[in-house]
């Protein structure tokens, strides 16, 4: 994946910066499903392709100043959150930070390493694994609204380090945090999805 988006970026880069309509349809198709994701992550599924939309005509008219400061993903991505905050901001909702400081009550934190790996897997996990749950429809419909109802920066997080493979660095730059907040915002979006699996094996119920 990171050499196919290597691949986008720098075979489509030089027409970009002259607004070349061809190559920036291309970027579109490249890039649209992961912008619609981040965006659904922060603003909900209701309002998330306006954004995107949004998102586009700055990314647009931004290209010509494109400096290659970061990859040309990473700065689409930015935008894409900013436009999605912007409007945040505008339907009188907030984002707080403040509850994620790490630690807090919740019995299944510290459960992860940095890398994703558990330091303590899930007592009622059967011998075939987690990816064996994934095959039951009833948990995927468990995991999915679970993923869905999580804080939008939560969400954010996980959609873009778990489901998108960005970098911790990556993920600061695209969403103005800093490196702590961004792994407790992992740590909780874990949590949560793993313990809802967790007590949906125990009770079969989400």
């Amino acid at each position: 994946m990171a050499n196919s988006i290597a691949a986008i970026e720098s075979e489509l880069l030089p027409k970009l910066l002259e607004q070349d309509e061809t190559s920036f349809n291309k970027l579109v198709e490249a890039y649209y499903g992961i912008m619609l994701a981040l965006a659904r992550s922060i603003v909900g599924e209701a309002i998330a392709d306006e954004v995107v939309q949004e998102a586009w005509v700055s990314i647009y008219r931004a290209l010509p100043k494109f400096e290659g400061r970061s990859s040309l993903k990473t700065w689409i991505l930015r935008i894409t959150a900013n436009e999605a905050k912007t409007r945040l901001r505008k339907e009188s909702r907030t984002i707080s930070l403040d509850q994620f400081e790490e630690g807090g009550d919740n019995p299944l934190f510290g459960r992860f390493h940095d890398d994703g790996h558990w330091q303590k897997p899930p007592n009622s996990w059967q011998e075939d694994g987690p990816e064996s749950l994934l095959i039951n429809h009833e948990m995927g419909d468990c995991i999915e609204f679970t993923l869905n109802h999580l804080p939008a920066m939560q969400q954010a997080v996980f959609e873009l380090k778990d489901l998108g493979g960005s970098s911790f660095d990556e993920i600061c730059n695209i969403l103005d945090i800093s490196s702590s907040n961004a792994r407790v915002l992992l740590h909780r979006a874990r949590v949560s999805l793993f313990g809802k699996i967790e007590h949906f094996q125990e009770t079969g119920e989400c």
